[in-house]
């Protein structure tokens, strides 16, 4: 017992140095991010410091947690244990995982995922998994910090996808992160989780090979029906206002104009100068309807219905699944409801 104890201060005191020592130039820490909204290398010094403060704490407590020999925090039933960025990606990857793996979200229904804050509570769930799926193409911020000091390895779902970039903004030219809005990019993500999901637990490769392509097939049948949906859609009023540039994958797989009030979700949003352009956008092309997403707040798009006399077309789904008994419980779900929400506020009809 003596002995054991002495390699649990030591482990314990390894950890402690670890996070306590200094950081020398060129060690391979990022440097400062861009602005939220203005594309500067701006440091964000407390966010910083509250995640790399909570990880210190939760390496430590994982370390004595270890050592006195208790079990998962995450209720182990000893299955691998797959820890997705968000709330999308998780039910993709049940999907491919089966009953094989545990499948988790990092957030929750309803979060908004750019600019989330993990919790000391998630990286210490994260410190526990077997792997880490995340979307990238700049989706998660917050990411790189997170896993910062974890031997978690992890698989990036969107490899291999034809990116689109944003066209305007502070964000020009970088990639649009929302590729799973197109059901055919997801096959894709489907692809990478076979293969991560496969490396991680080869006993059971057949069956995620096999779940996939049934799932496959589903997405594929999604993906048919929303651009069926969506071409019911007179030509004159093919145009989806938005209040993110959300849906530029959507839009370019059903053939359908996108504008948006900002291009990615952001800390500071909808300046004046946005909402009176998407006003004389609308005013212009005489939209009948415009849209916002499930995270973010109506009230920009609300002036640029009462500015111009179109309706709100209804709340679309983008980066965040809803509650079980929501409209949105699924991916798949997620995709027939926007399409239906829009078919029908753009054709004249009701949502």
């Amino acid at each position: 017992m003596p002995n054991f104890l002495f390699r649990c201060a030591k482990v314990v005191r390894r950890t402690v140095a670890f996070r306590s020592a200094p950081t020398r130039s060129g060690s391979g820490t990022s440097g400062p991010r861009p602005h939220a909204r203005t594309g500067a290398a701006t440091a964000r010094p407390k966010r910083a410091g509250r995640l790399k403060c909570a990880a210190a704490v939760v390496l430590l407590s994982l370390s004595l947690t270890a050592c006195a020999g208790n079990a998962s925090g995450n209720g182990d039933d000893g299955r691998p244990v797959v820890l997705t960025t968000f709330t999308v990606l998780a039910d993709v990857a049940k999907n491919v995982a089966g009953d094989k793996l545990r499948v988790e979200s990092i957030t929750k229904a309803g979060a908004e995922i750019h600019g989330y804050e993990p919790t000391p509570g998630d990286i210490r769930k994260a410190s526990q998994a077997d792997l880490i799926l995340d979307n990238g193409l700049n989706l998660e911020a917050w990411f790189a910090q997170f896993v910062e000091g974890m031997d978690v390895p992890h698989a990036v779902v969107s490899e291999g996808v034809d990116v689109m970039n944003i066209s305007e903004d502070a964000y020009k030219g970088k990639p649009n992160p929302h590729a799973w809005m197109s059901p055919v990019n997801v096959q894709i993500y489907v692809d990478n989780m076979v293969k991560a999901f496969s490396d991680l637990d080869p006993g059971n490769a057949a069956v995620f090979e096999a779940n996939g392509k049934a799932y496959k097939a589903k997405l594929q049948a999604v993906q048919d029906e929303m651009k069926a949906k969506l071409a019911a859609v007179p030509k004159n009023q093919r145009a989806l206002v938005t209040c993110e540039g959300a849906f530029s994958y959507l839009t370019r797989d059903a053939g359908l104009q996108e504008v948006y009030i900002w291009a990615v979700n952001a800390e500071q949003q909808a300046t004046p100068q946005q909402i009176t352009e998407a006003i004389g956008f609308v005013r212009k092309n005489k939209v009948p309807a415009v849209f916002c997403e499930s995270t973010v707040s109506d009230a920009p798009m609300q002036q640029v219905v009462e500015a111009t006399g179109a309706k709100f077309g209804g709340v679309l789904y983008v980066d965040s699944l809803s509650e079980a008994d929501g409209p949105v419980p699924t991916y798949l779900d997620l995709i027939r409801h926007d399409s239906k929400v829009i078919t029908a506020a753009l054709s004249g009809g009701s949502s």
